[in-house]
């Protein structure tokens, strides 16, 4: 499970890094400021996430348990509802799309918690 979450945390760091260029490079000229941010902190959070799942593929290892990879499936979803959310609703203007956004900060609340719960004993 520690190689599954270290290699899903590499690639999400990837698309993260690929999802800032694009939006420094491509959207730039395309999108307004406001929705520019938005799509900007999509890539931000998805890379804040990827070093969580690092770090839940570590505890993995140190702290063996269900807390670990609870902390790293929570870390993907939150990814995907989260950022997936705001770079929809960049790419599309697409309004709504912000409703799903905060379930997505709450499974980012929850992976976190589930790590720290990792170390207990």
């Amino acid at each position: 499970m520690d190689r599954i979450l270290f290699a899903v945390g590499a690639a999400s760091a990837l698309i993260s890094v690929a999802a800032g260029a694009f939006g420094a490079h491509a959207l730039r000229t395309r999108l307004s400021p406001e929705l520019l941010a938005v799509f900007e902190t999509g890539a931000r959070y998805q890379m804040y996430h990827a070093v969580g799942l690092f770090a839940a593929a570590w505890a993995l290892t140190r702290w063996p348990g269900p807390w670990p990879a609870r902390a790293g499936w929570l870390f993907v979803v939150g990814t995907l509802l989260f950022s997936g959310s705001l770079y929809a609703l960049a790419l599309s203007g697409v309004r709504w799309l912000g409703a799903i956004t905060p379930l997505g900060g709450v499974a980012f609340l929850l992976g976190w918690i589930c790590l720290a719960l990792a170390i207990r004993r």
